[in-house]
């Protein structure tokens, strides 16, 4: 098999389940309202309780990964997570609403780690941040299309056309599961035991790393909810700036994210690509903070400042991240340390709107520039505790990864 063919594979995997996704992201809060009939309230609990458990799930199922092989529980995931979205369907009070988002979370969850799992044995070290990066144009791309498929079903409103974008979705993780089918197989480990259950977690340098790289996630929800809110309630521009500045920032991220993961080889250059998109992402916030009380124009013209350096800073932070969390982690332990690590999307879903709602739209001017002195913080913090982590590394005797003929890639421990 090629080089290229399971980078080419694993970006149309991602493409697939991207445009699904886009579909059901657009989609599925007026579906669970206006079909199902749940009071807007109750979809917000339900999905927080299902990103929860999703949040829970990633690291038992990246390491089951580690230890059963990453391509076949990916595909195991990918198909689970396609079964769930279908099951959605089926959903006609709350309490089947809550166990199927939660399996819907689990899953998503257990797939991302699994799929990282796969990419490290798949891809060389220091080709996995520009990979990960062109992967991530590829997201943002199908989530485009998606959301256009989504959008038709808005338009129609009918039950039929929100069922069919629920179906769209569940086939694209099937066409997913597919795809993995196809990548060379990368052989369980001998994970060496920690002497806990708790696995991962004992591991303080990796964990503080992850807590830190949450508190830089916090920006998720920013471009979803809180500036849609800011727009419609703090300034006088108009509202379908929302709609433009979601469209300016995933068109930045397809286009400019590998040419902003190029420079990022290493732990040096990861921490100081953090630091930047630190500073940059401080910088957005007080651009932000300015659009309130403004003229339409003029708080039009500033937002659309601000959400170019939220994009430069998110496109930093992403590559910086990318390649700690592939660097810190022990070679045997891929899929269990990138379920810790990716923990920090599902809880800047779940307690970001919360948070930001509560400390941008309601204190205004003060939270914007807190949170932005947050973001300076975390990402100095980044850079010491990185550099603890890296040194915990040197202290465990070294795994090695044997590759074999048949492209197969076992963990030969001491």
């Amino acid at each position: 098999m090629s080089k290229t063919r399971p980078r080419r594979l694993l970006a149309l995997a991602q493409l697939s389940n991207s445009v699904g996704d886009g579909a059901y992201y657009t989609t599925s809060a007026l579906y669970f309202t206006q079909v199902i009939g749940l009071a807007p309230a109750r979809v917000g609990l339900g999905l927080t309780l299902g990103w929860a458990v999703g949040s829970l799930a990633g690291v038992p199922l990246g390491r089951l990964a580690d230890r059963r092989g990453a391509r076949g529980t990916a595909v195991l995931l990918a198909l689970a997570t396609g079964l769930m979205v279908a099951s959605f369907t089926l959903v006609r009070g709350f309490v089947p609403f809550v166990l199927v988002a939660c399996g819907y979370a689990a899953a998503q969850s257990g797939l991302a780690a699994a799929r990282q799992s796969l990419l490290a044995g798949l891809v060389p070290a220091g080709e996995r941040t520009g990979l990960l990066a062109r992967l991530q144009a590829t997201l943002n791309a199908g989530l485009a299309v998606g959301a256009g498929l989504g959008g038709l079903a808005l338009h129609a409103g009918t039950r039929d056309a929100y069922l069919a974008v629920f179906l769209v979705d569940a086939v694209s993780f099937l066409v997913c599961a597919s795809l993995l089918t196809g990548l060379p197989r990368v052989a369980p480990g001998a994970v060496r035991p920690r002497g806990s259950g708790l696995g991962v977690l004992r591991d303080r340098p990796y964990a503080l790393v992850a807590l830190l790289n949450t508190v830089l996630l916090l920006r998720m929800p920013l471009l979803s909810l809180v500036l849609p809110l800011w727009i419609t309630e703090r300034t006088g521009a108009p509202a379908w700036l929302v709609s433009a500045l979601f469209v300016l920032n995933t068109a930045v991220v397809t286009v400019f994210q590998v040419r902003a993961a190029r420079g990022v080889t290493g732990l040096a250059s990861a921490t100081r690509a953090v630091r930047r998109a630190g500073w940059v992402m401080c910088a957005a916030c007080a651009v932000f903070a300015l659009s309130a009380g403004a003229s339409p124009w003029v708080a039009a013209g500033v937002l659309v400042l601000g959400s170019v350096l939220q994009v430069v800073a998110e496109m930093g932070q992403s590559a910086g991240s990318w390649q700690l969390s592939f660097d810190l982690a022990p070679v045997d332990r891929v899929g269990e340390y990138q379920g810790l690590f990716g923990t920090g999307v599902t809880v800047a879903r779940t307690l970001g709107p919360l948070v930001l709602t509560w400390l941008l739209v309601e204190w205004g001017t003060p939270g914007w520039l807190l949170l932005g002195a947050a973001m300076v913080a975390a990402s100095y913090a980044m850079g010491p505790a990185a550099r603890s982590a890296a040194a915990d590394r040197t202290t465990e005797p070294p795994a090695a990864l044997i590759p074999a003929a048949d492209g197969t890639t076992t963990v030969r421990t001491p």
